[in-house]
């Protein structure tokens, strides 16, 4: 995936790759390969790619994105039905379909001013009030199987195996999806799609856990809905856009920006901020993009109101705003109706930011656990460094926890990785820090943003600031590794193991697994007799493959395999949380499960 490339709607992608011969599909990935490895040249709302010295394929997105097929144009003599336009459509990030397109005011398309949308249009999937009574209609039974047997088919052929014509099938059982009133499972079916071509393009930011959490979505999703009703079914359903609703006038104090780099072709950067009752309020300025955009979207002025605020002054001061708008998440509407002026910011040691921090840690856990913000304010006592399975993570104390405080993106463009080897050097400095809880079975979270190591008053963005040696405290030094507590933990990876190894590898990887010593028993003797159970059936539904009278093998039950997969992957994430809660000392709602019957 080519991020110098403008987003492809799923359609397109699925309309030009099911326009290609059998002969011509089995040249894709390959073409895919040569695309990627050629510069795209902008001219305006067109992206120009030369193919060889006598072709050139030219992706047209006047709205940032390509909105149909004939807007990719090649000069080869086989167009339009060529190779080069479903290679290039394959390589380009997939467009969000709810953003293509002229934009529209964020808190107008949003209330109810343009007119409703129509009955049983995607605008309106779960909107209403739900009763008990209410069913999946037809349409999205068929919708939510098409994209349930798409994902199962990539699940089965791993990140290696799941070229651009499996990517295609799940785009165009998501733009189904969507045609079908099911937003959310389009959106995980695209999230699924972004992350295999993350993956099989070496992208810097592609973690194995992330498309495994995005492939149990999706398969959840299409799992539950067809049996769904009532509220769970306008849930499963989802929303196109969030709706802004009116909050009247506030007074916000800016916390801290963070970039926004996605797997999507999206970047750019949010700013946090909160009122004076500690609620949280985020101003954003995401659009098609890279990581120089993600680099430079904080120094870009802030679109909301006439206020001439860039991100990074925004997080440091504050906001006087009028007529605001706001999702149910916090995020700031930026309508014709919206005023805003700067104010004055208030540091992170006094009122009202202070009562942040004032919130006990296992009660923000249990918080985030349960479906709510999901950022940490913390007070801990750097003590050292530890070699994690995911890199190196910063050790902390906090509380009496002691936290693993790892980077929140890898992307070299980004300072965090740099930024926190060298806060490691800052041994014994005791820090107020923001992070992002990562649930797990050790207390683990991802580092935002920390108070300066020699200035309690100045506060660093870890992902837009760069710390140097100087900002460190006098005697700071080569930081050194820290002795980590060790005790009983839950052999959970046993089976985690098998579910990521299932994402990359695919059926074969698990067939082949199978037929060693197994780790069922030795989950059994430590307790753990279900995640047991599900790793055997795991292990069983891949190496299950039947032969005709014949002697030769019959097509593999994709459902099955998907089916023992999901559940499994249900059932980690469950115990996870769960060991998660524990280890911060959180108390936590029970959390309804996905798994199949």
């Amino acid at each position: 995936m080519s991020p110098d490339l403008p987003p492809v709607l799923p359609s397109v992608t699925a309309e030009l790759v099911e326009a290609l011969s059998p002969r011509l599909r089995k040249r894709l990935d390959a073409a895919v390969t040569k695309f990627l490895a050629r510069p795209a040249v902008r001219d305006g709302d067109s992206v120009r790619i030369a193919v060889d010295d006598e072709t050139d394929v030219v992706l047209h997105a006047p709205d940032g994105a390509v909105t149909g097929a004939d807007a990719i144009r090649c000069g080869c003599l086989l167009a339009p039905g060529c190779l080069h336009r479903a290679a290039a459509a394959s390589a380009a990030p997939v467009a969000d379909p709810a953003e293509a397109g002229p934009p529209a005011p964020q808190d107008t398309a949003t209330t109810g001013e343009r007119g409703p949308a129509p009955a049983g249009s995607p605008e309106q999937a779960g909107t209403g009030t739900p009763t008990a009574e209410e069913t999946p209609t037809a349409e999205q039974r068929a919708a939510a199987r098409a994209v349930f047997d798409a994902a199962g088919a990539v699940l089965e052929a791993g990140t290696d195996g799941a070229g651009a014509v499996l990517q295609a099938e799940l785009l165009h059982a998501a733009h189904t999806a969507r045609l079908a009133g099911l937003p959310r499972a389009c959106a995980a079916a695209i999230s699924v799609v972004t992350g295999v071509r993350a993956a099989r393009s070496a992208d810097p930011g592609y973690r194995l856990a992330d498309l495994a959490d995005a492939l149990a979505d999706v398969l959840g999703v299409a799992h539950r809905l067809p049996h769904a009703t009532g509220a769970d079914l306008t849930e499963l359903r989802g929303t196109v856009r969030q709706p802004y609703r009116p909050d009247g006038s506030l007074r916000l104090y800016g916390l801290f920006s963070e970039p926004v780099l996605t797997a999507t072709g999206y970047a750019g950067a949010v700013t946090w901020t909160a009122d004076a009752h500690g609620r949280l309020y985020t101003v954003s300025d995401v659009a098609p993009g890279g990581p120089a955009r993600a680099a430079g979207a904080a120094d870009r002025a802030v679109r909301i109101g006439d206020t001439a605020l860039t991100h990074r002054e925004l997080s440091r001061a504050g906001l006087a705003v009028s007529g605001a708008t706001v999702s149910p998440t916090g995020r700031l509407g930026a309508g014709a109706g919206v005023r805003a002026v700067r104010a004055p910011g208030a540091s992170w040691r006094s009122e009202p930011l202070d009562r942040l921090w004032s919130v006990p840690v296992a009660e923000q856990v249990a918080r985030a656990l349960n479906g709510g913000q999901d950022l940490l304010f913390l007070e801990v006592t750097l003590t050292g460094t530890v070699r994690g399975t995911a890199g190196d993570c910063l050790l902390a104390d906090g509380a009496g926890v002691t936290l693993r405080l790892a980077t929140a993106h890898d992307d070299p463009a980004l300072p965090y990785r740099d930024n926190l080897r060298l806060l490691a050097a800052a041994r014994g400095s005791g820090l107020r820090i923001i992070a992002r809880l990562a649930p797990g079975p050790r207390p683990r979270a991802l580092l935002l943003a920390t108070e300066h190591p020699t200035d309690p008053a100045a506060r660093v963005d870890l992902g837009l600031d760069r710390l140097q040696h100087a900002d460190l405290p006098p005697g700071a030094g080569v930081p050194r590794p820290a002795v980590v507590p060790t005790g009983d933990e839950v052999p959970l990876h046993l089976l985690r193991r098998r579910v990521h190894q299932a994402v990359s590898g695919g059926r074969r990887v698990l067939a082949l697994a199978g037929s060693g010593p197994g780790d069922g028993a030795r989950l059994r003797r430590l307790g753990l007799a279900t995640a047991g159970d599900l790793l055997e059936d795991l292990h069983a539904a891949a190496a299950d493959r039947s032969r005709d009278v014949f002697g030769r093998l019959l097509p593999a039950d994709t459902a099955r395999f998907a089916r023992s997969w999901l559940a499994a992957a249900v059932y980690t994430d469950t115990v996870e949380r769960a060991l998660c809660a524990s280890a911060w000392g959180a108390v936590t709602t029970e959390v309804s499960g996905a798994a199949p019957a």
